[in-house]
């Protein structure tokens, strides 16, 4: 948001100077009133704020002004300010700008946008947002307001006003990208809100888009808390966990290599095991034994498999006796004849 501040703050600094200018040109301003507002002007394009309000007191203190010199040295004080820092002066110099009516239309808009930003930068997020849809209403058209906007009503708690500029973009329906700021902004509003259901789509989102590591730890977590997950999917869990990073600890890969292990999958158990000692997770520590110990019963499962593969292809393959009727036994993917045999 840093930058986006700067760019907006750059922006109006520009629209001001901008007004001054062409009010200079317009009606015309005295030489002693006029020369130290282009000094002014100079000072704040190389954003000398302070330096650029000592140039306009010098043409406030010019007597006998005219009204119109007044709202051109107004319209200065308004760029001085922003290019300041000065958030209340802003404030004041360009409301009382707007109030006096002689600025309007497009010509309203960089001081609205100022007004919006100093209280942005006073941390009173509701005037802010109240500012900002002003500008928007009476046609701005800057992208970097609207972010302001958004961190507005997010950094001033009204997640209502973010699920209405955002809620449509974590549904199954939209088709836009949204950027990773506004679904992160999304999701934890849903979470302040308690809204597993929405906060989860945000983050399927995030997930989609921006797939890193701590967003599929997120996803993976709540998905093995929800009503109903089945134990039978934790070794898929954990392939997405170890597919996407999300595999660390030595625990992690114990649970996992034993659940491979139920599932009659010892190959993919070694896999695990091996993983985890090549990444110096496991055979070290205090539970190094413990760690050794199932390796070794990782590899007496895995050389048990392999031995009863082998004599069942063996036993396949083998020529039969007439009459003699095998067995078979059900085996995910095929039937599979069992050692046992019945003769007639």
């Amino acid at each position: 948001m840093t930058r986006t501040r700067a760019a907006i703050c750059a922006a109006l600094i520009s629209g001001c100077l901008g007004l001054g200018v062409q009010a200079q040109q317009k009606e015309g301003v005295r030489p002693e009133v006029g020369k130290p507002l282009q000094a002014a002007q100079a000072l704040v394009k190389a954003r000398k704020g302070r330096e650029a309000m000592a140039e306009i007191a010098k043409a406030e203190a010019v007597p006998n002004r005219t009204a119109y010199e007044n709202q051109v040295i107004a319209q200065m004080k308004a760029a001085a300010a922003s290019s300041a820092g000065d958030n209340d002066l802003t404030i004041r110099n360009n409301e009382a700008l707007l109030s006096s009516g002689k600025v309007s239309g497009r010509d309203a808009l960089p001081l609205i946008q100022g007004v919006a930003v100093a209280y942005y930068n006073k941390r009173d997020y509701a005037q802010a947002a109240s500012w900002t849809n002003r500008y928007f209403k009476e046609g701005g058209n800057d992208a970097a307001m609207r972010q302001m906007l958004l961190q507005s009503y997010y950094l001033g708690n009204d997640c209502n006003s973010v699920n209405k500029m955002l809620g449509s973009l974590a549904s199954e329906e939209s088709t836009k990208k949204a950027s990773e700021e506004e679904l992160q902004i999304l999701a934890r509003c849903y979470l302040a809100q308690k809204d597993n259901a929405g906060y989860v789509a945000a983050i399927e989102k995030l997930v989609i888009h921006y797939p890193k590591a701590t967003y599929w730890t997120d996803l993976l977590a709540r998905v093995q808390k929800k009503p109903g997950f089945s134990d039978r999917l934790a070794l898929h869990v954990f392939r997405l966990r170890m597919e996407t990073g999300n595999l660390s600890s030595a625990d992690d890969y114990l649970e996992m290599a034993q659940l491979a292990l139920q599932a009659g999958v010892p190959a993919e158990a070694k896999q695990i095991v091996d993983k985890g000692y090549e990444k110096k997770v496991l055979g070290i520590g205090p539970q190094a034994e413990r760690h050794q110990r199932l390796r070794d019963l990782v590899k007496k499962s895995l050389d048990e498999s392999q031995k009863n593969r082998a004599k069942e292809e063996q036993d396949e393959g083998a020529p039969q006796q007439e009459g003699h009727v095998p067995v078979y036994r059900n085996r995910p993917g095929n039937l599979t004849r069992s050692p046992e045999e019945s003769t007639t």
